[in-house]
């Protein structure tokens, strides 16, 4: 696979759209906020909802890549925790920092990419990773994200369940479970994928538009740290997690396990941005400017990253 395929067939869309929203931001200063409060209650949900009913993925899949996902958010989380307190980072970018480290951009970038490198297999499993991450990132990620903004204990635990995600991912599974999936191609599930799909692109133009102005180097040493630790360190943990997990015969392997490696590899997510503009404070702005600058600078990077990353995986030498 090479630099020139993987970034038109991945990364140069996610950047065109981003580019709407930057000009949209320049020119007609475009304001976010109201778009979050869409996303965040409606688009999402829709779109997760959705994947989650069509996906063709078994139980045991299912299992084995949800511990998987699980141990690698949860070994991330305390490596970045313990990081960014050595360093010294005060909130509110504590808290950023361990949002943009942490969370892998699966979705929008994710998905292309591992259809691309993996196939039907590849986008299964990448769509199966979005679900889970959504349920982790909508519970985890708004504590941090209204942590930064010192909300914490009950308050910022009760804000988790405002969360329609939430109640979406459990709604599907048991949706699924006993057999009730609505039929494909029908009235509901067709509004649901109409829905859905417009979370994507409505989140890159707002990314665009917060990087109206943002600069990278007034933050620079905190940027660059949150960006090596998502695409340096986040495979490494992976990597780690999915041969542990094999040695116990979770069977989190093959092109399965090669996916879920890629996956957290990618760069930061959109949705940390989202979410610190949703439930921080006064001084959301300077959590979301920085989220927005390692969006920026990871997905840049990554375009290396990935493409070496990606050449590994396929070989099989990993896994």
């Amino acid at each position: 696979m090479s630099l020139v395929s993987i970034f038109t067939s991945a990364i140069a869309p996610v950047v065109a759209i981003a580019a709407v929203g930057f000009l949209l931001g320049r020119v007609r200063g475009l304001n976010v906020d109201p778009l979050n409060t869409v996303v965040v209650y409606v688009f999402a949900p829709a779109l997760v909802f959705h994947s989650l009913l069509t996906t063709d993925i078994g139980g045991e899949t299912l299992l084995s890549l949800g511990v998987a996902i699980v141990c690698f958010f949860v070994a991330m989380t305390l490596l970045v925790e313990v990081v960014v307190r050595v360093v010294g980072i005060d909130e509110p970018l504590r808290s950023a920092s361990v949002l943009t480290s942490v969370y892998p951009n699966c979705g929008n970038y994710g998905i292309p990419l591992s259809a691309f490198a993996f196939g039907d297999v590849g986008r299964a499993t990448a769509v199966l990773y979005l679900a889970v991450q959504s349920l982790i990132i909508y519970t985890h990620g708004v504590f941090v994200a209204a942590r930064s903004g010192g909300d914490v204990g009950r308050s910022a635990l009760r804000q988790v369940f405002t969360i329609p995600l939430v109640y979406a991912v459990a709604l599907a599974i048991l949706v699924r479970a006993v057999g009730l999936t609505p039929p494909d191609g029908g009235t509901l599930l067709s509004t649901l994928e109409l829905v859905g799909n417009a979370a994507i692109p409505l989140m890159l133009v707002m990314l665009g538009s917060q990087l109206v102005g943002v600069d990278v180097r007034s933050s620079l040493g905190i940027v660059s740290l949150s960006t090596g630790l998502k695409l340096l360190v986040a495979p490494i943990v992976a990597i780690g997690v999915a041969i542990g997990l094999q040695t116990v015969g979770l069977g989190v392997d093959g092109t399965v396990g090669a996916v879920f490696v890629l996956e957290s590899a990618t760069p930061a997510a959109v949705t940390p941005l989202i979410l610190l503009v949703e439930f921080g404070d006064e001084d959301a702005e300077t959590a979301a400017e920085f989220a927005s600058s390692v969006v920026l600078v990871s997905t840049l990077l990554s375009v290396v990253t990935v493409t070496v990353l990606v050449s590994v995986l396929q070989s099989g030498t990993l896994l």
